[in-house]
């Protein structure tokens, strides 16, 4: 398994709040649903150069 990057993210308090209650409505930490989202919004705009998932996390 690759190692993932971990970085220092700054959010408002009112965004972090929305994602938090939309993370535990989908049964995920807030964290995984960040990932989640950006993922998805890296392949609906087709941003990875190769078409294989595992690249950016899709398991």
């Amino acid at each position: 398994m690759a190692t993932k990057k971990q970085f220092p993210l700054r959010l408002d308090p009112k965004l972090y709040a929305a994602l938090e209650k939309w993370s535990a409505d989908e049964f995920r930490s807030v964290n995984a649903h960040i990932e989640y989202l950006l993922r998805e919004a890296v392949r609906r705009a087709s941003r990875l150069k190769d078409t294989n998932d595992s690249e950016v996390g899709v398991e």
